[in-house]
């Protein structure tokens, strides 16, 4: 192998190390809060969101215990009914649809783009009944979906936009932010994310003072300020802690997106020419898209083989949701649906290691074994 021979393993996301780059401030952060009493809704929550909005140029951010409730609220505070049905993309995690359909929407799935695993507008422009009331993109692996056509087809039907941006937190379109887009945007705090804390969390963002006011009094059991409950409402508080730990982070975040970039860039000079295999989307200056790369998912053919050899190699890699789009969970009831570029794209859809604890060393020995798996 051309590089890095004294390493032995690549996990596909090592937390041990993500800790221990922080430890310091995080236990000092840990005593803190700790010290203070201060567990939930306290100064720390509010100093995290006031940044959140202000780093995306909103005017509300609320957290959340988590990216799939701060879905459903998000729905609720929009005003979907039952029986309203939502368009998404089934390349998604269950979670996005779940979020429809357990405050009564029908959730319908579409088809992806091949290029980038995202929704196809051309998909969501067939999909549209007389009962559609929304449009869900979902922001996956660090990159936005072409939100103009899709404002576009929302515009001509009169139809609302929810963005379930879990994994898009920085990716922006047109200099746009990803979770900006619509009446809603959501994001995952959860381990893995790009800004992750250590466990549960997600917020919601908004424009929409209406939205943002139910939001808050939703996540609270409809609790008001003075106590008073005025809707039924859920317990889905983003801990003051972790809001701490979150808001450490966040303040490097422009480096973190630069080096994922960094990192993309490396395997896309690697990778780039073999022509098994459709890498993601280049890390380009200038273009529609900033891609953050939350994950670096390609399609590979041999892709069951080529997982085997870099488990071999002692190389960490994903294939997420168990290989399944949304539609192949048969017990959803989706048995009717046939989506041809989703069900190709899961048939090769692969994951290698990228966050910040990689050195170059490391990101050059998955490609070299990903490059002598195909004889190159």
């Amino acid at each position: 192998m051309a590089f890095a021979t004294e390493i032995r393993s690549v996990p596909f996301f090592n937390y041990p190390k993500a800790f221990g780059e922080f430890e310091e401030q995080l236990v000092a952060i840990f005593r803190d809060v700790l010290g203070r009493g201060a567990f939930i809704m306290q100064r720390d929550l509010a100093d995290f969101e006031a940044n959140l909005a202000s780093y995306l140029g909103v005017k509300h951010a609320v957290g959340m215990a988590n990216a799939t409730d701060a879905l459903m609220l998000a729905w609720r505070a929009a005003g979907l009914q039952p029986g309203d049905e939502v368009i998404f993309p089934s390349h998604t995690m269950v979670a996005s649809p779940a979020s429809v359909a357990l405050v009564g929407g029908v959730p319908i799935p579409v088809d992806c783009r091949l290029e980038d695993g995202l929704i196809d507008p051309d998909a969501i422009r067939a999909a549209i009944t007389p009962k559609t009331r929304a449009i869900m993109p979902v922001q996956l692996n660090g990159r936005t979906a072409d939100m103009d056509a899709i404002q576009a087809i929302c515009d001509e039907h009169g139809l609302m936009i929810v963005e379930d941006s879990a994994q898009g937190l920085g990716s922006q379109f047109k200099g746009r932010y990803a979770g900006t887009f619509g009446k809603a945007g959501v994001y995952s705090f959860y381990p893995a994310k790009i800004l992750g804390c250590m466990g549960d969390g997600g917020a919601l963002v908004t424009n929409d003072d209406a939205i943002a006011n139910t939001a808050r009094l939703l996540r609270d059991h409809g609790r008001n300020h003075d106590g008073d409950v005025t809707m039924w409402g859920h317990n889905s508080r983003l801990d003051n802690l972790q809001a701490a730990f979150l808001d450490l982070q966040f303040k490097d975040y422009a480096e973190i997106i630069r080096r994922r970039r960094e990192i993309a860039s490396i395997y896309q000079a690697r990778l780039g020419d073999l022509e098994q295999m459709q890498l993601p989307p280049a890390p380009v200056e200038g273009g529609d898209h900033l891609d953050t790369y939350q994950n670096y998912e390609m399609q590979a053919d041999r892709r069951d083989e080529l997982k085997a050899h870099l488990r071999e190699m002692g190389i960490g890699t994903l294939i997420q949701w168990g290989g399944k789009a949304v539609h192949q969970f048969e017990k959803l009831g989706y048995s009717g649906y046939r989506l041809p570029n989703t069900e190709r794209y899961f048939e090769r859809c692969i994951m290698l290691p990228m966050n910040m604890t990689l050195t170059d060393d490391e990101v050059n020995y998955v490609a070299d074994h990903v490059r002598g798996f195909y004889g190159a």
